[in-house]
Formats: structure tokens, sequence, C-alpha cells
């Protein structure tokens, strides 16, 4: 008798809408030092690191919004004394929306990139 091969679904990414309307804000969940770069996303759902997902960043005043289909790179737990904000770092992809999403954000940042100010991640 065959048996017939069970092959695992698999699960589609999470849709997860981030709205940032301040610059300071944007300069926390921002993370320039990931290849492509990539943005903090504030959550306690429970991800694991390389689970991918899908973002609509909406930036500031901009009505545009930008569609980003990442890979969860970080992940912050919730921490014992909430001295952290609990959520993913969503690393960009290499095409067209990671590097649209890089560009947009750096220039909403500007020289504020240079700053030593603490962020959600590092």
């Amino acid at each position: 008798m065959e048996q017939a091969a069970v092959t695992p679904a698999t699960s589609r990414p999470s849709i997860i809408q981030l709205s940032i309307k301040e610059k300071a804000a944007l300069y926390a969940a921002y993370m320039p030092y990931l290849k492509n770069a990539g943005i903090f996303v504030p959550t306690n759902k429970e991800y694991r690191i390389g689970d991918d997902v899908y973002v609509i960043l909406a930036l500031m005043d901009d009505i545009n919004k930008l569609p980003i289909a990442g890979k969860v790179a970080w992940i912050s737990p919730r921490s014992p004394a909430g001295t952290r904000i609990q959520g993913i770092g969503v690393h960009f992809p290499a095409d067209d929306s990671g590097v649209n999403a890089k560009r947009r954000i750096e220039e909403l940042l500007g020289v504020a990139l240079g700053s030593s100010r603490q962020t959600h991640t590092l």
C-alpha cells in the first residue's frame, strides 16, 4: 500500500501595518546596520528569526505607503523591568521595495542618522 507524501502547509507572511508619525520615532525604529537596512515593529505577537512578514509602512505625512516583504532579523522580548519595547526587527529585502524604503527613511532622517541616541534595537 502506497502512502501519500505529506507536505507541510506553507504559512503566509503576517501583514503588519506600521505608521510612524514623528522623526524621533523613525530614528528609534530604523535599523541601518542591517545589510539592506530594516525597521523595528512593536508587537506582542510571537515570531521567530527568519519568519516572513509583509509590512505596510506609513511615514510621517507621506500619503504613499511603502509595502515591504521582509524577514524577521531581530526579536526584542518583553522586558521584565519594562525598559525595552517588545517587538521585531524586519530586514528589508534587496529588491526595489527594500531599496525604496531605505532611501525614503534616510531622506526623512537626514543628519539625524549620525546621532548616538538610543534606539529600540541597539
